[in-house]
């Protein structure tokens, strides 16, 4: 009779593999240390791109590895056991930046941008959040009108992933282009290369368009689209990022009993004691509860069924867990829980952004329901 069988291939177990060491042996001895000198990991992401990380699910004729989400899903996961900057920066970069390009681009555009992306060479990241808008993407007010050729956009954007590194490439910016018959905002998507005149982006992520000049042809996927194709890659960007919020759970994890074995409390390594015991205990089924969630998500996807409400409940519960297994380590380690020399500090600090980013925990119950018919 069938079963289910939750087991990797071999070539998935071996990246997952490949991907651990990489955290263990190059990730984790150096981040603490950009950290304190606040610098973009511009080596590891290097790396990163000599793996193929970058372009694990996509096709080799657009410079990618020929693997699919889930691939990229397992590598994000075990990054984001050691450090979640590190993950976030590839996830962004492949399910925000590369993925609507490959999904929705021309011929042309995806010949023209996908090579450099899959290599880690260069970076994309998606414009989509601004200032006054966050959950309500709709009420975007940035604006784009067709003038001899050229869209010119105006606006502001804000809280934009990997959109202020030396080596970003693009930002695809979802701008107003019209007004349809319904009298609703058309918004469309636009490929905005950086170093273009009128386009700024700040340290914090910010961008600013001010007059800013590219070739119509740089209109990604059909005008007017530009929301709802966003609502497709954020669908499937969930389930990255409850890989993501897994690995930092599974981190917590790790970190703890490291920790717990070391740590001697009353003559004895506070691994012994029952309360610590019950407390890692519940964070590794926390962490392993999550991974089964977003593994059905990604199974579901790549059978080309439904996933929506697979992948809202597998990004909801992980990245409240992530937050829940950061705060029960913080707890396990005692003032070394603040430090920065120890992990959980930074995982403490991180985990929160999960339960905002590419949809808020408000807005996946509000998903969940939706297709629970209410």
């Amino acid at each position: 009779m069938p079963v289910l069988d939750y087991r990797l291939t071999q070539e998935h177990e071996t990246l997952r593999k490949t991907v651990a060491e990489f955290a263990h042996d190059v990730v984790a001895p150096v981040i603490a240390e950009y950290y304190e000198r606040d610098e973009f990991p511009y080596d590891i992401v290097r790396q990163m791109g000599e793996l193929g990380l970058f372009g694990l699910p996509f096709p080799e004729e657009y410079g990618g590895m020929g693997g699919d989400y889930l691939a990229l899903c397992l590598a994000i996961e075990e990054l984001a056991r050691v450090d979640s900057s590190v993950a976030i920066t590839l996830e962004a970069a492949v399910s925000l930046g590369a993925m609507p390009i490959y999904r929705f681009g021309t011929e042309e555009q995806k010949r023209t941008w996908l090579p450099k992306l899959c290599s880690g060479e260069m970076l994309g990241a998606f414009g989509l959040t601004e200032p006054g808008g966050g959950s309500d993407a709709g009420a975007t007010r940035t604006t784009a009108r067709l003038e001899n050729g050229e869209w010119v956009i105006n606006g502001t954007k804000a809280f934009i992933t990997n959109s202020g590194t030396d080596i970003t490439g693009l930002v695809t910016v979802t701008a107003v282009t019209g007004v349809g018959e319904d009298g609703r905002k058309e918004i469309s998507s636009i490929i905005v290369p950086s170093g273009t005149p009128g386009f700024n982006a700040s340290d914090t992520r910010e961008l600013s368009f001010d007059d800013c000049r590219v070739p119509e042809a740089n209109l990604l996927g059909e005008r007017g689209r530009g929301y709802a194709q966003f609502l497709q890659i954020l669908d499937e960007g969930r389930i990255a990022i409850a890989a993501l919020a897994t690995g930092l759970a599974q981190g917590c994890v790790d970190e703890s009993v490291k920790y717990a074995k070391e740590r001697q409390a009353f003559g004895q390594p506070i691994g012994k004691y029952q309360a610590i015991q019950f407390k890692i205990a519940d964070m590794e089924t926390r962490a392993h509860t999550a991974r089964l969630a977003w593994y059905r998500a990604a199974e579901k996807m790549l059978r080309g069924e439904p996933f929506k409400k697979e992948a809202a409940i597998a990004k909801l519960y992980s990245s409240e867990i992530a937050v829940t297994n950061a705060r029960e380590a913080t707890q396990i380690h005692g003032g070394y829980g603040f430090m920065n020399e120890f992990p959980v500090a930074r995982m403490w600090r991180d985990a929160k952004i999960l339960e905002i980013g590419e949809g808020t925990s408000e807005v996946q119950r509000i998903l969940i329901a939706r297709e629970l018919g209410l």
